[in-house]
């Protein structure tokens, strides 16, 4: 008994206008043993496509009886040059009562549209094709030549490389270090990664913990300036001007607030992760990555995109796609549902208890805190709050008003929103997504933090950090929140 699929099983196709571009898919079609009918009105075209033996025969598609012509098949490529006249035969395929699948040639996006709207299935511009092709050509070769810089790099390192992560690194930033450690390990180069400030986030820590990553605080370790060449990934939130050393690599999915003088760059906009760009070296390295490297950048692509929620490219999915079968997902569940602190959920519970609502901008007093990541914790679940864009949440650390804010409003940049609040009274950083500020409480008060003065501290905290921030954004506040409880008991 055959196994074959039979003649009457398989689609059959018809081309109309057989042109350059027709007669290049009737090739393709007829090469796999497609049943292939080409109409054309050229007579002198049809002759020579029969001397080629396919079956051609001389039709005019802009004539209402090509309907009839191509009743019996299934799938129809209307590709000629001429718009008009395919539009012509896709409205008398529609009016005809054709259920075919119809594939018709356009020239620009006004007749896109006309056609689709006349019942075609898929309308193809081939310029936009073309274009495509050529845009994803220059990627790749891009790619390939970024990715021979980057080996020409290592193979001339001397020594070890460190990998600076951004100041109190985040999942991206990590992932992106690790990676670009492991690339370097491939060219017999050791690498070391160093940050500065703190891991602080539950889930930062677990995610570094759990996968067993191994970092050094730049405080704990020999200075940048004595490593064989140096690294900065993720690095655009945070000043690079204070790098105490020189530059060789610059790999980051935005711009830096000040140039990089680096001998390798690789700053990619059109992507929303480092870990993204790291993951295609791996690929152009044709590098498969070991289960911890595939995880970490896995997430670090998830957390920077809130799990593909937010700012979400083709290259960051096809990336994770990519990742996904090397990663290990059991870590992944783990990294992403760490038990919150105490600490922390006493800090939301006061953000949510204090918080102020000026359209869709939030801000709130934490009060007295002793965990400072606890602040950046409350900001992004506040975020989440219907309705809300921007979250702010600023509590007293020591003698310190420290404010760490989020933000998914593509209006503005959180960070420069920051920078103009509080670069007068404090320092701030941060990017469009996110930021940070801390201001000496002494600029405000010359009162000691003694339990006294506790109220006192509060107030002239909170009347002086809402409005700075409420002006930069340029909305009013009201002085009052918008829950219930004693919100707004400042301004």
């Amino acid at each position: 008994m055959s196994t074959g699929v039979s003649a009457s099983s398989m689609s059959t196709y018809a081309i109309l206008g057989c042109g350059s571009v027709g007669h290049a898919v009737a090739d393709e079609l007829t090469g796999e043993g497609k049943d292939v009918l080409i109409l054309d009105v050229d007579e002198s075209r049809v002759e020579a496509l029969r001397d080629q033996d396919l079956n051609a025969r001389v039709q005019d598609i802009a004539r209402p009886d090509v309907a009839e012509a191509v009743a019996d098949r299934d799938v129809i490529l209307i590709l000629s040059s001429d718009v008009d006249a395919n539009e012509e035969a896709v409205k008398a395929i529609r009016e005809h009562g054709g259920d075919q699948y119809v594939v018709v040639r356009a020239s620009d996006p006004v007749s896109e549209d006309e056609l689709a709207a006349l019942g075609a299935d898929v309308v193809v511009n081939p310029s936009t094709v073309i274009a495509d092709s050529a845009l994803r050509s220059l990627e790749s070769g891009e790619l390939e030549y970024k990715a021979r810089q980057l080996s020409e790099i290592l193979r001339d390192t001397a020594g070890k490389l460190a990998v600076l992560a951004h100041d109190n690194p985040d999942p991206d930033s990590i992932a992106a270090a690790v990676a670009l450690r492991a690339i370097a390990a491939e060219f017999d180069v050791e690498a070391e990664i160093r940050y500065d400030g703190e891991i602080g986030h539950q889930e930062n820590r677990a995610f570094v913990n759990t996968l067993g990553i191994d970092l050094k605080a730049r405080s704990e370790g020999p200075p940048l300036s004595e490593y064989g060449a140096l690294a900065l990934v993720d690095y655009a939130e945070t000043d690079a001007t204070e790098v105490d050393a020189d530059v060789d690599v610059y790999i980051d999915h935005d711009d830096p607030e000040e140039p990089i003088d680096a001998a390798f760059t690789d700053i990619r906009r059109n992507v929303s992760s480092t870990s993204t760009i790291l993951t295609k070296y791996l690929q152009e390295f044709d590098l498969s990555p070991d289960e911890t490297v595939a995880t970490a950048l896995l997430y670090g692509i998830r957390a920077e995109t809130v799990d593909f929620k937010r700012d979400t490219t083709p290259a960051d999915l096809t990336a994770a796609a990519y990742l996904h079968s090397f990663a290990d997902h059991d870590t992944l569940e783990d990294v992403e549902s760490p038990s919150m602190s105490p600490e922390t959920l006493d800090v939301l519970a006061e953000a949510i208890q204090n918080r102020e609502v000026q359209g869709s901008h939030l801000i709130s007093n934490a009060g007295f805190v002793r965990d400072r990541e606890a602040l950046s914790q409350a900001a992004q679940q506040l975020l989440n709050l219907e309705g809300i864009t921007t979250s702010a949440v600023f509590g007293i650390a020591e003698d310190t008003i420290t404010l760490a804010a989020r933000s998914k409003d593509i209006r503005i940049n959180i960070g420069n929103v920051l920078r103009d609040a509080y670069s007068d009274v404090g320092e701030a950083a941060g990017h469009s997504k996110q930021g940070s500020a801390e201001i000496p409480l002494g600029l405000f008060t010359g009162l000691e933090t003694t339990e006294s003065n506790r109220d006192t501290l509060l107030q002239l905290s909170e009347e002086a950090v809402r409005r700075k921030l409420f002006d930069a954004m340029g909305v009013e506040s009201s002085g009052s929140g918008s829950s219930s409880g004693d919100s707004g008991n400042g301004s």
